[in-house]
């Protein structure tokens, strides 16, 4: 993994600085919201307290009927087909462990009153009810009470069909008979019935009447209340704009409402829209869980809000709408007396800042953060670009000291520099400075040792030589053949050693011209196919002269040692390949030959002096090699400002050496100079 994609992934690091500042977007955005929770739940209380001290009437505490207003003619035949809108708002009256056996709907058609009461009863025990024997048969019992007056009447009849219920009690107010319609079918009946015009009473209950069940509960008269046009009308001038209120009764029922959210204007005029809409919906107030039936006009509030407020508890919750984005915060609280809980204030209020301010502080963070960001990873990736490049110069630099056997060009890269890539450059400068001189030593060593060794190892052959005109046992005769050939071939180390540090000096001190080098490589092709003993030479040149300042000969040289040392690894019947190419940075001379591989860890140490693969290099080796020619090859390459190189062949036939040449440096001439 690069030091830059280090330093990237650290730099990602930074984006916890857009999640801190999201949150923290989130928590005032939420403490915005308590703050507005709690100041319309004391305007729900203000508000309550005003329409006690004005006199308006609030719910009826207790159970009640609820009166719907009926959105069309209701013909009383039995069956429920023009109840289709009042039915979903049915009221389930009896015991609670038998609460939808009845289900009664009331509805108003101007000061009309209409009742549908259904029963859910397979049996088939009814009367007429006139008959005596309807008492015990199935039927519905219904209580009208108004004031202090209250009547019962038994809704069955014998077949389906309609039915004349008589009265039981007194009363000048209440109709002494009933009119109705019984239906039946599968799983029970319907009872339809009109009251008389003008008839309103105050309280209603009915009761199920069943011969499977052996105990029948009495009718509980519940108070009859419906929509107060009155009340209305009385809170509309309380009514805060933007914002509604509804008084609701037990069970939820609407009583009256006034004012209008208008939650379509608000969103048209500040409330943000599209993607921003999605970005607040979304990523800074997810939570919006109030419930959809506030929204419209029903007659029934079944919102988890109403009811814990019916329950006694103050309830505030948020929903958000469909048009524009707009959202709504509801505040319920409960309406109670010394006399009971009378049912509960609501009221809706949409929102006109809350999301807009919300999405403009998250994009002017995310734009802020968005370019903080970015010039944070500008400056780590210049950064880590910068400090890559220093470390690539300082390992190129040890690179080329390694090759070059501690030899620099210029001085070590960052030696001037004060930081701890400075500290490192200065390390390596003194390690390369002890390298170099170490070669040094090792390069003058030879010269040293030949001339150190010259007066003993002529001590050692006159020693031997008047040793041989002296009588030697013949026992000792094989013993100081030995010596001398030893005290021979030691004198021919000492001669290659003198030689190496020759050739060295005579190479340093050679002078440069400029000649064509792929007519020296041609020559001395020419010259090598009569050396080849059977081999084949393939050479490959240029088709154009390439001009070349340098040290012709020393590069003849060069390449004849070359050549000897394919030769000498190149098995009979073998190839030996010639090669010159041209690039930017100079001339490139390739010789391949077929033979063994060289192994990995002489590919680097070849070229240094002393240094063979020949087999009479070995020791016991009739010829000692001392391994010469490619320290000369290097030489020669060093010279001409480049490097020798070698390498195994990509099918591990063989063999290539390269010689990588730029040309040696022009002399200026001095003033006054020819």
């Amino acid at each position: 993994m690069s030091l830059r994609f280090k330093l990237l992934l650290v730099a990602l690091s930074t984006l916890a600085l857009p999640w801190a500042g999201w949150q923290f977007v989130r928590q005032v955005e939420l403490l915005l919201r308590q703050g507005q929770e709690q100041s319309l739940l004391a305007s729900a209380g203000m508000l309550a307290k005003t329409v006690e001290a004005r006199g308006i009437a609030w719910p009826p505490s207790g159970p009640v009927l609820y009166l719907q207003r009926a959105s069309e003619r209701i013909v009383v035949d039995g069956y429920a087909d023009d109840w289709s809108s009042l039915r979903p708002y049915a009221q389930a009256l009896g015991p609670s462990e038998d609460a939808q056996k009845l289900r009664v709907t009331l509805a108003r058609d101007r000061d009309t009153l209409y009742l549908l009461a259904e029963v859910r009863d397979a049996t088939r025990a009814r009367f007429d009810p006139a008959d005596a024997r309807s008492a015990f048969g199935d039927h519905v019992e219904l209580l009208l009470a108004d004031g202090g007056e209250a009547r019962r009447y038994r809704l069955t009849s014998a077949a389906p069909g309609a039915f004349d219920a008589p009265a039981e009690g007194e009363g000048e107010r209440l109709p002494p008979h009933l009119a109705g319609m019984l239906q039946e079918d599968g799983s029970g009946y319907r009872i339809e019935l009109r009251l008389p015009r003008g008839v309103m009473p105050e309280r209603i209950g009915l009761a199920v009447r069943d011969t499977a069940q052996a105990d029948a509960t009495p009718p509980d008269p519940r108070r009859l209340i419906a929509y107060d046009d009155g009340a209305a009308r009385s809170l509309q001038p309380l009514v805060p704009a933007h914002t509604r209120t509804r008084l609701v009764a037990a069970d939820g029922w609407l009583v009256a409402d006034a004012g209008r959210l208008d939650t379509a204007g608000v969103a048209a005029r500040d409330a943000p829209g599209g993607f921003a809409n999605v970005v607040y919906r979304v990523l800074i107030a997810p939570g919006f869980g109030g419930s959809a039936t506030l929204d419209g006009e029903r007659p029934r509030l079944d919102a988890s809000e109403v009811w814990q407020a019916l329950s006694g508890v103050p309830a505030t919750s948020w929903r958000a709408v469909d048009r524009g984005g707009a959202v709504v915060l509801t505040a319920a609280i409960p309406l109670q007396s010394a006399d009971g809980q009378h049912g509960a204030l609501v009221l809706e209020q949409a929102n006109r800042a809350l999301p807009l301010l919300a999405n403009r502080a998250l994009v002017g963070l995310a734009g802020s953060t968005l370019v903080a960001l970015a010039i944070a990873l500008a400056i780590l990736f210049a950064f880590g670009a910068s400090l890559s490049l220093r470390i690539r110069r300082l390992r190129d630099a040890a690179e080329r000291a390694v090759r070059t056997s501690g030899r620099l060009d210029g001085p070590m890269p960052l030696a001037d520099a004060r930081d701890e890539l400075g500290d490192l450059a200065r390390s390596f400068a003194r390690l390369v400075d002890e390298v170099a001189a170490y070669t040094d030593y090792l390069r003058t060593l030879a010269s040293k040792l030949s001339h150190e060794l010259n007066t003993p190892l002529a001590i050692v052959k006159s020693s031997l030589d008047n040793l041989e005109h002296h009588d030697v046992p013949a026992a000792a005769r094989p013993y100081l053949a030995r010596a001398r050939d030893g005290a021979e071939r030691l004198g021919t180390i000492v001669r290659a050693m003198s030689e190496a540090s020759r050739i060295e000096r005579a190479i340093a001190s050679a002078e440069a011209e400029d000649f064509d080098l792929r007519a020296l490589v041609a020559g001395c092709a020419d010259g090598y196919r009569a050396l080849c003993e059977g081999r084949e030479l393939r050479l490959e040149l240029p088709p154009a002269p390439v001009p070349f300042h340098g040290a012709p000969d020393l590069v003849a040289q060069a390449l004849d040692k070359l050549f000897d040392n394919a030769c000498s690894f190149t098995p009979p019947g073998g190839w030996i390949a010639l090669s010159l190419q041209v690039g930017a940075t100079g001339a490139v001379v390739r010789l391949a030959n077929q033979g063994p591989s060289l192994p990995a860890a002489m590919q680097e140490r070849l070229f240094d002096s002393l240094v063979s693969m020949r087999e009479g290099s070995a020791r016991g080796g009739v010829a000692p090699h001392l391994g010469l020619g490619l320290y000369v090859v290097r030489l020669v390459a060093e010279l001409h400002q480049g490097r020798a190189g070698a390498a195994n062949l990509a099918d591990g036939n063989g063999v290539v050496f390269s010689i990588a040449m730029s040309g040696m440096p022009r002399r200026r001439l001095s003033d006054g100079a020819a």
